[in-house]
């Protein structure tokens, strides 16, 4: 059946296609976007946990590191952050769940073009940008899925801490297996991993108990906060790094706060703006059904999925920032 669900997706053979290409190389760098969620660290886990097993010398990479809410997370080997320290000259960078190039980080960036490189995503809009293989793949619920079927491509099992990785980036990316891209293939991928001998429980108790009493504060004072605009229709969230701060938080305890956000009765679009140091505003939008927060991404040059995508804005002020994100839910999604 899990086959099945595979072919239905016509992933058997982009996946056999990268297994064989990762196979002709040693030297790995694997690496996934900066401000690393569930579905990067995940996928990096897993890929790694591929490439071991595989017999292959790699690093796992990532510009910002792991934030602390998955520091929980079994990787295989070291996570480093900046090209100068991986210890050797690379073979081979597996970009993960990054739908533009620049979303690895500036500093790998500016050496990337000097090695093969493959790119494995499920971004819509992905521009292709590696030199040997390009998956890309939006019918995919999670990269940490595509992952999967190149282990399974490669004759890797899915056990141990290889599928616990599998099961991070399912649970992140489909919100628990409740978001429309909760297909078949991924309850059945979810069903092989537990059968395999993954403890569900226990994931879950992992990922849901790494609250801290500064993220609890932030969270009720940003619910005392937030506002519905347009009849109800928009709940919106703004926040400065100041105001992070004044609660001992970091930038990382707003996870999962827009999903909250969109649990208000009569809401069809969430967004928090997260105004950082300087001149820039990062949205973060979330919808339920048709409603394509992607397409309002867009507009400020971001992207992401049909219901959950963010954005970066190059505007000190708050306000209009606040103004021009209502304006362009208005016009692209609600008008529909």
């Amino acid at each position: 059946m899990y086959e099945q669900d595979l072919q239905a997706a016509h992933v058997i053979e982009p996946a056999e296609e990268m297994a064989a290409l990762i196979q002709q190389f040693d030297n790995i760098v694997i690496v996934a976007h900066g401000s690393p969620d569930g579905d990067a660290i995940g996928a990096t886990g897993a890929m790694g946990y591929l490439v071991r097993a595989l017999g292959k010398r790699f690093i796992l990479y990532n510009a910002t590191g792991i934030p602390d809410y998955l520091s929980w997370v079994p990787l295989p080997g070291k996570l480093v952050s900046k090209p100068s320290a991986i210890p050797f000259k690379p073979g081979l960078v597996v970009v993960l769940d990054c739908g533009d190039a620049w979303r690895m980080g500036k500093d790998l960036l500016a050496v990337f073009p000097s090695y093969p490189s493959v790119n494995i995503d499920h971004h819509l809009g992905n521009p292709h940008f590696a030199t040997l293989g390009n998956w890309v793949e939006p019918g995919m619920a999670a990269t940490g899925q595509m992952v999967a079927a190149i282990a399974d491509a490669a004759g890797v099992p899915l056990s141990g801490e290889l599928a616990q990785c599998v099961y991070l980036s399912l649970v992140s990316d489909t919100g628990s297996f409740t978001h429309g891209n909760t297909s078949a293939a991924v309850f059945a991928l979810a069903a092989r991993l537990v059968a395999g001998g993954l403890d569900a429980a226990a994931m879950r108790e992992k990922l849901d108990n790494q609250w801290t009493m500064p993220k609890t504060r932030l969270w009720g004072k940003l619910m005392q906060t937030l506002t519905l605009e347009c009849e109800g229709r928009i709940a919106l969230c703004p926040v400065t790094s100041e105001e992070i701060t004044s609660f001992g938080a970091v930038r990382e305890d707003l996870e999962g706060f827009v999903e909250q956000m969109r649990r208000i009765k009569g809401v069809r679009v969430a967004v928090l703006i997260r105004q950082d140091p300087g001149r820039r505003c990062k949205l973060s939008l979330r919808s339920s059904g048709k409603d394509d927060v992607r397409s309002v991404a867009a507009v400020f040059g971001g992207g992401g999925h049909l219901n959950a995508a963010g954005a970066t804005i190059d505007e000190a002020d708050l306000s209009a920032v606040i103004r021009q994100t209502i304006t362009a839910i208005q016009e692209v999604t609600l008008a529909e």
